[in-house]
């Protein structure tokens, strides 16, 4: 068996293979409230096969929230909605799981397709941000400066924190992440881009890293212990003091998991809007993610460019990570890996993929161009 179908199992959770629906925003709910259209999308991830599906970054708060349109977790009905999608998740063999997070400095935006700018306090969608230090994104024409946060707001926002990953175990979900990472508000308290504080929750690498370790301990004693507790966190920003920040990044992954952490999802801090990103190298992301899992002794996974299974494979192969997140490939093609698994030969591949129905029809399909059987009567 290849490794992308190697089962993976962590604390009381088995993931059949090692496959992740990323979190991908969809920007399609009303007040935070998910609905049947999210109920589709993230079912047919589930019934494609991946291992585990991951709910998209769901905001802890209104303010918390990088569009209008995004999930939220901040009340109890939210919680309700997202029940029945848990379940959906689970019935099909996926492990269900969701990340929270607060987009900080980032929030109160369009939607991507609609200009992928901020909106303005004062208009209908819009809202004020907040933020470690009053240090806008990028130019000011488009993005905002927030509002610095007080003690009181930080405690308020790791409550946030703590309340919703409550809900989400309510809701049946069986693993947590938390998103400190693309400049959003815990990445921007890691950042001196963006925090110029001369608190305690500025300065130092100690200083900074504060509400980081604050709000992960908040959650960790709320979570369930025998379920996975992870990190998305960007310990990289591609601006040339990439050794300093992933060394900063490697000493904070230790302090989280000698606090309870049990995984890390490596990522970019996207920090600055000018980063050099090497977007189109294949698995850019591996050789990072494969020396954090060395230097911090935690298992993690990887993201960015991993849409040929041949590559996916040879990450988890070469032993550069324990999972792989899946995002734009998976959207194209939910059934991404039962073709991966024909891709690389796996015996049988529907039987480790796919629900016993579509097994059953697709053992004969053959894609497009090539000598297809289609019974569809049989």
């Amino acid at each position: 068996m290849t490794s992308l179908f190697k089962p993976f199992e962590l604390k009381n959770v088995m993931l059949r293979n090692r496959i992740v629906a990323a979190p991908m925003c969809m920007y399609s709910v009303e007040n935070g409230l998910v609905g049947e259209w999210h109920h589709a999308h993230l079912e047919q991830l589930a019934m494609g096969g991946a291992g585990m599906v991951t709910v998209e970054m769901t905001a802890v708060s209104p303010e918390g929230r990088i569009t209008w349109a995004d999930a939220g977790l901040w009340n109890d009905e939210q919680a309700a909605a997202l029940e029945p999608i848990a379940a959906a998740i689970k019935a099909t063999g996926s492990v269900p799981a969701i990340q929270l997070g607060h987009a900080g400095r980032k929030a109160s935006a369009n939607r991507p397709w609609e200009g992928d700018d901020q909106i303005a306090d004062d208009a209908p969608r819009g809202w004020p941000v907040i933020g470690p230090s009053p240090v806008a994104f990028g130019s000011p024409n488009v993005w905002k400066l927030p509002r610095e946060m007080s003690l009181e707001d930080i405690r308020r926002v790791q409550g946030d924190f703590a309340k919703a990953a409550r809900r989400a175990r309510e809701a049946g979900f069986e693993w947590l992440e938390l998103h400190f990472a693309h400049g959003f508000l815990a990445h921007s308290f890691l950042s001196p881009y963006s925090n110029r504080r001369t608190d305690a929750y500025g300065g130092s690498f100690e200083n900074r890293a504060r509400f980081v370790l604050e709000t992960f301990e908040a959650v960790r004693r709320v979570w369930p212990a025998e379920l996975p507790l992870s990190v998305r966190l960007g310990v990289v920003e591609y601006d040339g003091r990439d050794e300093e920040t992933i060394a900063e990044s490697v000493e904070l992954i230790r302090r989280l998991k000698s606090n309870g952490l049990d995984f890390v999802s490596v990522s970019v801090g996207f920090s600055k809007p000018d980063a050099s990103v090497p977007w189109h190298s294949p698995a850019f992301m591996a050789p990072l993610v494969e020396r954090i899992r060395r230097e911090t002794d935690l298992p993690a996974a990887v993201a960015w460019g991993l849409g040929d299974p041949h590559v996916a494979d040879e990450v988890l192969r070469k032993g550069q990570a324990d999972l792989v997140k899946i995002g734009r490939a998976l959207l194209a093609n939910p059934h991404w890996p039962y073709e991966a698994a024909k891709a690389l030969g796996v015996e049988r591949p529907s039987w480790a993929t796919l629900p016993a129905p579509y097994a059953h029809w697709l053992e004969s399909y053959r894609p497009v161009g090539a000598a297809d059987v289609d019974n569809a009567d049989a």
